[in-house]
């Protein structure tokens, strides 16, 4: 028995992995406020929390995506994803920020394979026109899981404890890991898959996809190269708006807006939701300004990444609004506009780099993405009780205003053999 349209189904499979993976990094968030009152955190101490994430998530990403790219999709994604699983359970047991600090350095080491996972799978799963509306599928599961854990975090905090908030979310990850290794297959493996929608996805795939002795390229190889550049410098500047509004809007709404739980619990989810729609409409926005503009499929995916640059001046103007639901409008706008321009630079980043190449690539991106956000957070924790948080906002519009120009300037169609393509910077600049 064939079934039609199973690469939708094998899409939405990496969406619930990435729903339960940000579940697992938004439920310290949400849980914020109480957990610091109970283990006597401080804002810096908690800010020392999240970058111990960040920094360990970071130094991973390009270790996991070389460990996929060697490895395959589904054995690597499950294997990491039991590892977060676990990791998030342990924070139930935090005593203390140092030893928060330290579960939530395992947990970023392990849930770095999740978005280079995504990448991968929809590289081998979709043709070219199609992979951008898969990636804002996937890339949806961030920020529907950021959008699920105030109401799963603060039943938690009602029903028994901060601690069972993390314990639910580990239990759902180990669940969904045995789903993946039961239900995923390459196209290839894939006994289920109709000759004709096999003959969709090989036929519009490139080259570079479709070379079954594709030779893997070194990571050294690759960080030379501009295509490694065109994506690294602009999630190093736009990363931070991401996790901004993952570790801290919680606490915003709390201390500056003066929203008690049940308030949070209500509108905290909200730009999240908005971050949803941007992954769905951002990833259909590239075939809509291919087929209406008449540009390539790759100027369209930097004409969406400018697109969700430019609204994030929304949040910027979150300090001029005195209503705390004006704010929270506005931080939604931020959400919308992060995940439009997210999901427009994972596309352009399988579009730059071959199959056994592209999670290698994009776990080096997200690396220099989060070394990013970690630096960002390092000051947003002492220059948060110093200047405020509207000052920390519109920097964030401005560095995602920077990466914009970099993606415009530097990024190029990877329509070229694999010797052109991972050319060094310098030598591809001056050609």
């Amino acid at each position: 028995m064939k079934i039609k349209g199973i690469r939708w189904w094998m899409v939405s499979l990496v969406t619930a992995g990435l729903v339960i993976n940000y579940l697992a990094r938004n439920t310290l968030s949400v849980a914020a406020p109480t957990l610091m009152k109970d283990l006597d955190i401080s804002t810096e101490q908690y800010s020392h929390v999240i970058v111990a994430w960040q920094l360990c998530y970071a130094f991973m990403q390009p270790v996991a995506g070389y460990l996929l790219d060697t490895v395959g999709t589904k054995i690597g994604f499950a294997a990491f994803a039991l590892a977060w699983s676990l990791a998030c359970a342990a924070a139930a047991w935090s005593t203390g920020w140092q030893s928060l600090a330290f579960f939530r350095g395992v947990l970023g080491l392990t849930e770095a394979a999740g978005i280079p996972a995504g990448v991968k799978a929809t590289t081998e799963w979709f043709p070219a026109k199609e992979r951008s509306v898969a990636i804002g599928w996937f890339n949806i599961g961030s920020s529907l899981g950021a959008l699920l854990a105030p109401p799963l975090v603060v039943w938690a905090l009602l029903h028994g404890g901060w601690q069972w908030g993390f314990v639910i979310v580990g239990v759902l990850g180990i669940v969904w890991s045995v789903l993946w290794m039961l239900l995923y297959r390459h196209p290839r493996d894939q006994k289920l898959l109709g000759d004709a929608e096999r003959d969709h996805i090989l036929s519009g795939q490139e080259a570079k996809f479709s070379d079954a002795g594709a030779a893997r390229s070194s990571w050294t190889r690759i960080i030379r190269s501009r295509s490694f550049w065109a994506i690294g410098i602009p999630r190093m500047l736009s990363e931070p708006a991401w996790q901004t509004f993952n570790a801290w809007i919680p606490l915003y709404m709390m201390t500056e807006r003066h929203m008690n739980l049940k308030e949070v619990a209500m509108f905290a989810w909200m730009p999240f939701l908005a971050a949803d729609i941007g992954c769905v409409l951002g990833g259909y926005l590239s075939p809509l300004f291919h087929k209406h503009f008449r540009v390539s499929l790759f100027t369209s995916r930097k004409m969406v990444f400018v697109f969700g640059a430019v609204c994030m001046i929304g949040p910027a103007c979150v300090g001029l609004v005195a209503s705390p639901y004006m704010a929270i409008a506005l931080l939604c706008v931020g959400g919308f506009a992060h995940q439009t321009l997210s999901g427009a630079l994972y596309a352009l980043t399988s579009d730059m780099f071959g199959k056994n190449e592209v999670a290698t690539a994009t776990g080096m991106g997200g690396m220099a993405g989060y070394l990013g956000a970690a630096a960002f957070t390092a000051l947003f924790g002492v220059l948060v009780t110093q200047v405020g948080y509207s000052p920390l906002f519109v920097s964030l519009a401005v560095l995602d205003l920077v990466a914009a120009a970099v993606v415009w300037v530097l990024a190029t169609s990877s329509d070229r053999s694999a010797d052109q393509r991972l050319q060094p910077l310098t030598v591809a600049a001056a050609k």
